[in-house]
């Protein structure tokens, strides 16, 4: 087990076959310490979460059990959208990274959108919204639409 840390003791890089090959990094504004990732947009992504000053915490949706049901060709699956962002205003955003949107995105998306206007419209948890960033550039864009603040 290979463990870097600075002179402070914290920890500051696994390496990285630790992780299933995955690259991670350390996060500022999450209550998980380490977000692993599944592709450089998820890091710059979550680069960009970290330091964005609309963003009160965030977390990668990963092993949380945060998943909206869809129907697509005829079965009953799973979507789990990429991020959950709780911006300074106290509005919660599910975010997407999606470059090329396919029919089954579509449906997925469509679903995520009637999970959020139903439970705005419940009441009770919060109000959230929904949005997908197609490239690693716009989240910034993104998060600065979706919390009412200019870039």
């Amino acid at each position: 087990m290979v463990i870097l840390t600075g002179e402070d003791g914290k920890i500051l890089r696994y390496a990285s076959f630790l992780l299933g090959g995955k690259s991670a990094k350390g996060t500022k504004r999450s209550h998980i310490n380490y977000c692993v990732f599944d592709s450089t947009w998820e890091s710059s992504e979550s680069f960009e979460l970290d330091k964005n000053k609309a963003i009160d915490a965030w977390v990668k949706n990963d092993h949380l059990g945060f998943d909206v049901l869809y129907f697509y060709d005829g079965l009953v699956k799973k979507y789990r959208p990429d991020f959950i962002i709780r911006l300074k205003s106290g509005n919660f955003l599910v975010l997407e990274t999606k470059g090329q949107q396919t029919d089954q995105d579509d449906a997925k998306h469509l679903y995520m959108r009637d999970w959020v206007e139903a439970v705005n419209q419940r009441g009770g948890f919060g109000h959230w919204q929904f949005d997908v960033s197609k490239t690693p550039a716009d989240v910034k864009d993104v998060i600065a639409t979706q919390s009412g603040e200019s870039v």
